[in-house]
């Protein structure tokens, strides 16, 4: 279990003048072990040819990974994003997609999660796995 600690409202707060704020990334569903959030595919989010770039799928997986990661972790601190691969398995043209981060591992210093990321209808659009490094907040 996680020790998700914070609303909805406290990480959309976060997003003005973000990555995930410029792609319209919003936080819709926190739960014992997973985290959610949504991303409009829209001209923010395309390739020229209309559809979703891998790249914003990617960018919505370390988003709600990283921000789980930091929920999960009970001292403060950092987390970072190490290494994230991704499979993208169908496109997708207009909408949203929905990105659900779950634990893999929750260690110490090291969070592996699983993104799933599906369109509106519950199509996988693409799979990402996350590797989180957990840097512990400095003493004073």
């Amino acid at each position: 279990m996680l020790i998700f600690r914070t609303t909805l409202e406290q990480l959309n707060s976060s997003n003005p003048n973000t990555l995930s704020g410029s792609l319209g990334i919003e936080f819709t569903e926190i739960g014992d072990d997973y985290l959610t959030a949504k991303m409009p595919v829209d001209h923010r989010t395309v390739q020229p040819y209309g559809i979703l770039h891998g790249g914003a799928s990617v960018a919505l997986a370390e988003t709600v990974g990283s921000v789980a990661s930091l929920l999960a972790i009970e001292t403060g601190g950092t987390c970072v994003g190490v290494e994230i691969n991704a499979n993208h398995l169908k496109s997708v043209t207009s909408g949203y997609v929905h990105g659900t981060a779950k634990p893999i591992r929750i260690g110490k210093t090291i969070h592996v999660w699983n993104i799933e990321i599906i369109d509106d209808l519950g199509n996988m659009i693409c799979v990402c796995r996350l590797t989180v490094l957990v840097k512990p907040k400095a003493s004073t």
